[in-house]
């Protein structure tokens, strides 16, 4: 069986030392070890992980500038990356989660809890079981090739954020249905109550902006969610 592949950027040798014990300990993960912003750049670029745990002070290029240019690289757009670091307050959580991290955790951390979101983050990019197929969507106005993240309305094409993209994603997946923010949260940000939900009202915004006569699809319930209608 092929081993998920975890890139750790972390400039402390102990900490990175750790994290890689703690997630190959089961046998089915193989982590490698960066310990610079510029070296994991060029290690993604050489062979994309499956998913990045990624430290925000590094050394000659930051955290958050190198999660920036993976996220607009089209080969590496679309890569996991769980941010680990020790600022703690809201507004670094929602800058974090903002430029396209998947997952933030703060130092300290366990390592138990740190593999658990490893997992979580792994999974949720995984349509549900009993969620409509919709690796290619076709309705009256939108077609969205979810593999090949391409989107247009009316034959025009709509360029997306990574965010954006996996949010139109998930509720097109789950049409018809309510959805929770937190359930959005937890699907699309990877992430759980710590962020207050009125993130995914903007991001809700933003995306029925761009989407033109499809973001009428996407109804508010109130007191509950959202939901894609058909």
């Amino acid at each position: 069986m092929q081993k998920t592949r975890v890139l750790i950027v972390e400039d402390e040798q102990d900490i990175a030392g750790l994290i890689k014990h703690t997630l190959e300990r089961g046998g089915d993960t193989r982590a490698d070890v960066v310990s610079s912003g510029d070296a994991a750049l060029k290690a993604v670029l050489d062979q994309p992980p499956d998913l990045i745990i990624l430290d925000l002070n590094l050394p000659v290029i930051g955290g958050l500038e190198v999660c920036r240019i993976l996220r607009a690289r089209p080969g590496t757009s679309r890569v996991p990356i769980i941010m680990l670091t020790a600022k703690t307050s809201e507004s670094d959580r929602v800058n974090g989660l903002d430029v396209g991290a998947d997952d933030y955790v703060t130092k300290p951390f366990s390592l138990r809890e740190l593999a658990a979101r490893v997992r979580a983050v792994l999974r949720r990019g995984k349509p549900e079981a009993g969620a409509p197929d919709a690796a290619v969507y076709r309705g009256k106005f939108l077609v969205a090739d979810f593999e090949a993240v391409a989107v247009s309305v009316e034959g025009q094409s709509v360029r997306l954020t990574r965010r954006e993209f996996e949010l139109l994603k998930y509720l097109v997946e789950n049409r018809n249905r309510v959805l929770s923010r937190d359930r959005l949260l937890e699907r699309v940000w990877g992430y759980d109550r710590l962020i207050e939900t009125r993130s995914v009202d903007v991001h809700v915004g933003r995306l029925r902006g761009k989407l033109g006569p499809v973001g009428r699809q996407i109804e508010t319930v109130v007191g509950l969610g959202y939901r894609f209608v058909e």
